[in-house]
């Protein structure tokens, strides 16, 4: 595996049970297919039947989320947790921006899960560490299609240029673009003890690899 993970101390005192499943992969990426549309609108479906709008947030990986962000010390009602963000708009019969290949497979298994999960150009990623801390005020950081995000107070992943990930928006610098052929995927797992863990790896492992070609797949839980 390219990268190593590391957690840092106050992560682990503000979410004991934290626990990241990281995925590498090398792929394809292409325009949004027929059958991930297909996937995505049968996944939208189900879960307009099982919730309302005022159930998100009880879903445990959604509460778990929530909890770690104001253990950290930030609103997530304000800065919504990114599964939050998509689940809202499912429930309220909004439909979802379909973006690429990538992206949308990140959002299939975001949706399914209900787990915050990133989908990164591995090869914008600098140095061979990633670690998952807090943010820190004054952080420079810019959120996809948000310009500069507070990040203070937010669960982050960092690598040695700084903070390229959140569970509330990913960062433009590493991005996904037509040209990624390498992905590290994070999925952040607040209360490792409301997840089936070795059921999520078989289905990001099937996900990717249907939907984007993936091979070389390597993945790891940190403890």
């Amino acid at each position: 595996m390219e990268k190593k993970i590391e957690i840092e101390e106050i992560i682990k005192e503000k979410a004991p049970h934290y626990r990241m499943i990281y995925m590498e992969a090398d792929v394809e990426n292409a325009d949004v297919s027929e059958e991930l549309r297909d996937e995505l609108l049968r996944m939208a479906s189900g879960l307009t039947e099982l919730y309302e709008v005022s159930d998100i947030n009880r879903r445990p990986a959604i509460a778990a989320t929530r909890a770690a962000y104001k253990a950290c010390g930030k609103d997530p009602n304000r800065y919504r947790p990114s599964q939050e963000q998509l689940m809202r708009r499912v429930v309220r019969g909004l439909g979802l921006y379909n973006v690429s290949q990538l992206v949308d497979t990140g959002n299939l298994l975001s949706l399914a899960t209900g787990w915050s999960v990133g989908v990164f150009d591995r090869d914008r990623i600098e140095g061979p560490v990633i670690t998952v801390g807090v943010g820190r005020g004054g952080e420079p950081y810019e959120g996809i299609g948000r310009g500069e995000l507070n990040i203070a107070g937010m669960p982050v992943i960092r690598d040695a240029a700084g903070g390229f990930g959140t569970p509330t928006s990913d960062h433009e610098r590493t991005k996904t673009t037509p040209d990624t052929r390498h992905i590290s995927v994070t999925m952040h797992l607040f209360d490792s003890r409301e997840a089936d863990i070795p059921a999520i790896i078989d289905m990001m492992r099937d996900l990717f690899t249907r939907h984007c070609n993936a091979t070389a797949i390597e993945i790891a839980v940190t403890e």
